[in-house]
């Protein structure tokens, strides 16, 4: 049963992440990953921040919209550069 409503902060809250906006921001903008890295593969989360994002993603889960909008924006910068955007 889902408590918490899935929305960034609460994910970022759920990692055990600065969940401010500031920190958020920050979060995102200091590990962008290479296009061809899945964002639960990303080499600087533990194990179980991992295995959350993979379970999220695999089960479809509440949390898999909010997972997807962290992944598409840590891959914000390899798409512009692929993009030429």
């Amino acid at each position: 049963m889902i408590t918490t409503e899935p929305r960034m902060t609460n994910l970022f809250l759920q990692l055990g992440l600065d969940a401010s906006a500031v920190g958020i921001a920050r979060f995102i903008a200091d590990h962008q990953l290479a296009a061809g890295v899945e964002v639960a593969d990303a080499p600087y989360w533990n194990d179980a921040q991992r295995q959350f994002l993979a379970e999220s993603l695999q089960a479809d889960a509440a949390w898999t919209t909010v997972v997807d909008e962290l992944n598409e924006a840590l891959h914000e910068a390899a798409v512009k550069a692929a993009t030429g955007l």
